[in-house]
């Protein structure tokens, strides 16, 4: 009897995260087919592809139609195009909902009962004048904001301005901008009824861009456990299918929640090679119902995130650090601060770069 699966993996987006879901789920014995419109996307190189739009309905009816369950590798994909086949999403239209619109996840995690920073729903520019500007805020779009996208730090009349032209185009939210210390998140994966939490990562952006992540995060253990209580709390509450990250902002005083990504995340990379399963390894399990295994940390590490302006300079990293672990992800083209591939060195040394 051959070692495989019968069960077919549908894969909604083919970019490095639903390669890296892919690659997990076809080690696993799993055959995975993905749906992106692009032909050149990295998952084309691991998997087969239909090649169409994310709300293409008659392309996702075939993918739904050929696949045992369905993921996506990003939260802007279609909620209502994927409705039909809700029984084949283990992560479920509402997880979904929740993640496309920052109005609906604020109210979530508030509901759940974890901390976030205090904030208030702009439905139109005028309630903008309400903002007192004594102190910072962050005004954020409700949908479609990533990388520091669609968002605007008010500490001016001339920010608010800038401000009002988001609102004025769709709704937002106006948050009160947070004198962090270090920013954090947690990965966690479910199956539905248990849980598994990895270690609690550290993050460094440049221009808004994840730039480094180091695991296990420079926290105490007390903030640590209070962090992936948290995550489990949202979890619990969710019923989670697959896997979640959890970005948190740890200030002098507390843990607040920033938002939630209802998928694998760039900040977990380092899981392939510093812990004994990765987030992709444990959402596969997770989407297929599976029992899931505590994590382990084998080793700390420090991921390191290659944009297009950074390829040479990783590749020359790891013609010195044999021992450094490249991951190139197929792109075709290398544009400034495309995310191309990350480093992951196994190391506590926190101070390295690329």
């Amino acid at each position: 009897m051959p070692l495989t699966n019968s069960k077919t993996i549908g894969i909604i987006g083919g970019g490095q995260l639903g390669q890296m879901m892919a690659i997990s789920a076809i080690y696993q014995g799993y055959r995975v087919l993905t749906l992106d419109p692009d032909p050149t996307c990295p998952a084309s190189q691991v998997a087969e592809q239909i090649v169409a739009a994310y709300d293409d309905t008659a392309a996702i009816a075939e993918l739904a139609a050929r696949s045992d369950v369905l993921t996506y590798e990003f939260e802007n994909v279609s909620a209502d195009a994927l409705a039909p086949y809700a029984t084949k999403l283990p992560q479920g239209l509402d997880l979904l909902r929740i993640a496309q619109n920052r109005i609906f996840e604020k109210a979530f995690l508030a509901k759940v009962g974890v901390r976030v920073a205090p904030y208030q729903v702009i439905e139109t520019a005028a309630d903008l004048d309400k903002l007192d500007l004594s102190h910072k805020h962050v005004v954020k779009t409700a949908t479609g904001g990533y990388d520091g996208h669609g968002q605007v730090v008010v500490a001016t009349a001339e920010d608010l301005e800038r401000a009002k032209d988001l609102a004025s185009a769709q709704p937002c939210v106006s948050e009160a901008f947070v004198d962090f210390l270090k920013e954090i998140s947690v990965i966690i994966s479910g199956n539905g009824t248990e849980f598994s939490v990895f270690p609690v990562c550290e993050n460094l952006h440049r221009h808004n861009i994840l730039d480094k992540t180091i695991m296990p995060a420079r926290i105490s253990t007390y903030l640590a456990e209070e962090a992936a209580a948290m995550a489990l709390k949202i979890a619990q509450s969710l019923c989670l299918s697959g896997t979640l990250c959890v970005e948190m902002f740890v200030t002098e005083h507390d843990i607040l929640v920033n938002e939630i990504a209802p998928r694998p995340h760039n900040s977990g990379h380092a899981t392939i090679e510093a812990c004994d399963f990765s987030q992709f390894d444990l959402h596969i399990r997770g989407v297929l119902a599976e029992p899931l295994p505590k994590v382990t940390l084998l080793a700390p590490a420090v991921m390191l995130q290659v944009l297009g302006q950074d390829v040479a300079a990783a590749q020359q990293y790891v013609t010195a650090d044999p021992s450094a672990h490249l991951h190139l992800y197929g792109k075709i083209e290398a544009k400034e601060n495309r995310k191309m591939g990350h480093v992951t060195v196994l190391t506590d040394d926190c101070a390295i770069k690329l």
